[in-house]
């Protein structure tokens, strides 16, 4: 009897955490939906059920600050903070919550927490640079932005925002390298399209000004090291150097047609002298599109809707296999940054804000 009575105990407990479950469903679908109050109100009911169940309190907070009610959402995700179980997540909602309050110091101070606890967030990063450029705190922004680069290539979003920051300076190498890096990563969206032309212009500034060409380092091979001191500064002056060779080809002005001429010797020039040194994943899918023979059709994807739609839509009618071709590889031969291949020195000179 009495085992009969522990098991009927556990199966009731298990009924009750699948009706807490089917609840929690519920009230997603009808976040999906934009139906807040429903979705506050099945909440709730999960958390009758089970009412020491993290998720479904972070949620409930989360839906109270989309719904708009900022004092309710701050008072369901403060103390879920303090918790063992806090998350990337209900950090990011905090930051949210409090910005949307702006109580912007809270919020500087709970994402420094944050980064403590969760060092390799690029999520994080991303937030708290977003935060310090509402302070136009622009060398502090950067900076969080390029750790989060470091720390976590694999995410998108501190590509983006680090590509425009760089776009307000004279610097327009690290536009160019970010953001082929983001639209390989974040392919088809409004961003995308924002930072294909900040990346056109930056190549145009580059071959205008031949004094951002200075400083070349003379060719020489090298055998690969770990990252020392000055190496960060070496891969630039190494970038300038096999892409300084290029400004005569460019001479009839910088369009898809001249950079894949540009960028086709640039690749050759740096797998014969600093590929060793200076591993890059960016430069490594380069080479395999050309490989594949798919280079012409992924610079034209680059560069052709920022440069002249009509000639885009032009070429790819004419390209029209090759071009489909392209894209399926695409799709299925992803761009992955990879760690250990941070060489940004995080020097910055604003020129121009247009924050």
């Amino acid at each position: 009897m009495k085992l009969v009575f522990v098991t009927g105990v556990l199966f009731s407990q298990t009924l009750v955490a699948q009706d807490a479950k089917d609840l929690y469903n519920t009230a997603t679908n009808f976040m999906r939906s934009g139906d807040y109050s429903n979705a506050v109100l099945v909440l709730n009911q999960a958390l009758q059920l089970d009412p020491d169940n993290f998720e479904y309190r972070k949620q409930l907070g989360f839906t109270f600050y989309l719904k708009g009610d900022l004092i309710k959402a701050k008072s369901i995700i403060e103390p879920l903070l303090g918790r063992k179980e806090a998350d990337v997540q209900v950090y990011q909602i905090a930051g949210n919550i409090y910005q949307g309050r702006d109580e912007w110091k809270t919020a500087q101070r709970m994402y420094e927490k944050a980064l403590k606890k969760f060092p390799n967030s690029g999520e994080l990063y991303n937030d708290n640079g977003n935060l310090l450029m509402n302070f136009k705190m622009f060398d502090g922004a950067l900076l969080s932005y390029l750790r989060g680069i470091e720390n976590d290539p694999g995410f998108p979003g501190n590509y983006y925002n680090a590509t425009k920051t760089y776009s307000y300076s004279n610097n327009p190498i690290w536009c160019i390298l970010y953001g082929e890096t983001f639209m390989n990563m974040e392919s088809f969206t409004t961003r995308t399209a924002e930072v294909r032309n900040i990346v056109l212009e930056a190549y145009k500034k580059l071959f205008n000004d031949p004094t951002l060409f200075d400083s070349m380092v003379p060719e020489e091979s090298g055998k690969k090291s770990r990252k020392g001191k000055g190496e960060n500064s070496e891969f630039v002056q190494a970038y300038k150097q096999c892409l300084g060779k290029q400004l005569s080809v460019v001479t009839g002005g910088v369009d898809p047609d001249a950079l894949v001429m540009a960028r086709t010797r640039f690749i050759l020039d740096w797998y014969n002298f600093y590929a060793m040194k200076f591993p890059y994943a960016l430069f490594d899918f380069q080479r395999r599109m050309l490989r594949e023979g798919m280079f012409e059709s992924y610079n034209q994807w680059l560069f052709g809707p920022a440069s002249s739609q009509a000639g885009y839509k032009s070429w790819i009618a004419l390209h029209k296999q090759e071009y489909d071709a392209f894209q399926q590889f695409q799709r299925n031969n992803p761009l992955k940054p990879r760690p250990d291949e941070y060489y940004n020195d995080g020097k910055f000179t604003l020129i121009n804000s247009g924050y």
